[in-house]
């Protein structure tokens, strides 16, 4: 059995200072909701991934627990460190909290993290140690009982593994959405058959990227389990060594979406004061995207716009106001 791998991504650029809103976080709407949605306070979103920096600023009060799966650091569980840069970037984009004396801030600022490095430095990791990564966010309990709320995955292969896949299916069972990247290996809209696992299973959330001008990223796979797209192309987010970077790719996309997920589950289980489903959960993401022309295969339901309920909501009133002017004119005449 081969390795599971980074989807691959291309790192534009490293710097000492970033955006504080990054673009990205922007087009998504995130800052519109961040009220409603307590900024994520209260959610815990699992990144499997090459680990995170933990005493990186902006990641350092994001932390709430984290473990090694693989033989990096002489395999000591406790060290889930970064030694690739990725994860620390995909972490970023969750959830690097909204400082005021700088920094870089995530899309949901005040939600936790629960950090599982599965991959190596090099960037590859074996499958049953995926799996367990999986297993464990499952099973995972906080300090005060807390819960993972979401489980982020920005990696692939070409292998449909049956234990990988029961494992995803008994997160989802639980409750626990799985947003995984589609891939980079996109070369042409109409090629259906672009498939990397475990994104290409039905039960997990897959995010194809868009850049800046809504346009589809030339390197985004497109298959029917495509469910929206996110951006994914000039990203910038938190960096190993405390620094930032600009990095490129659907693995860019996908914590965009987890973040968001956060936040969603904080507005609409304030709305219908219960607990929501995997499934109810899904349909709220659903809800807040926006179609931009494409195939389905390509962009799903469409880009992410955390605040489009709001804006529809105004147009209504907007509208009922003007019609509720015409009846008056008309009776008045």
């Amino acid at each position: 059995m081969t390795k599971l791998y980074l989807i691959p991504y291309r790192v534009e650029e490293i710097v000492e200072q970033a955006p504080q809103i990054p673009e990205g976080i922007r087009m998504i709407e995130a800052p519109e909701v961040w009220e409603a949605a307590e900024k994520g306070k209260g959610t815990i979103i699992a990144i499997l991934d090459t680990g995170c920096q933990p005493d990186h600023p902006d990641l350092q009060d994001r932390i709430i627990g984290g473990k090694n799966f693989t033989p990096d650091f002489d395999g000591d569980a406790a060290n889930f460190d970064d030694n690739n840069g990725h994860g620390t970037h995909v972490a970023g984009t969750v959830a690097a909290s909204y400082r005021k004396d700088g920094g870089i801030a995530g899309v949901a600022p005040s939600a936790q993290l629960l950090i599982l490095k599965v991959l190596a430095g090099e960037g590859g990791g074996e499958y049953q140690g995926i799996i367990d990564g999986i297993q464990f966010a499952i099973d995972w309990r906080g300090p005060n009982g807390e819960t993972v709320t979401v489980i982020s995955m920005s990696l692939g292969g070409p292998e449909d593994v049956t234990d990988l896949h029961e494992v995803i299916k008994r997160a989802v069972d639980v409750g626990i959405p799985v947003v995984c990247a589609a891939g980079n290996e996109g070369d042409d809209l109409h090629d259906t058959n672009e498939f990397a696992y475990p994104g290409a299973y039905g039960e997990v959330i897959q995010v194809g990227a868009v850049n800046f001008d809504r346009r589809i990223a030339n390197f985004s796979n497109t298959n029917d389990e495509i469910d929206l797209v996110a951006p994914g192309v000039d990203i910038y987010s938190t960096y190993p060594g405390g620094k930032y970077a600009s990095l490129s790719g659907t693995s860019m996309a996908t914590p965009h979406v987890s973040g968001a997920l956060a936040l969603i589950k904080n507005i609409a289980e304030k709305e219908f004061a219960r607990e929501l489903t995997e499934a109810e959960l899904y349909a709220q993401l659903v809800r807040r995207t926006m179609p931009l022309g494409y195939p389905k295969t390509a962009e799903g339901n469409g880009l992410l716009s955390l605040d489009i309920l709001n804006k529809i909501e105004q147009l209504f009133k907007v509208i009922n106001r003007s019609y509720s002017t015409t009846e008056k004119r008309k009776l008045n005449d």
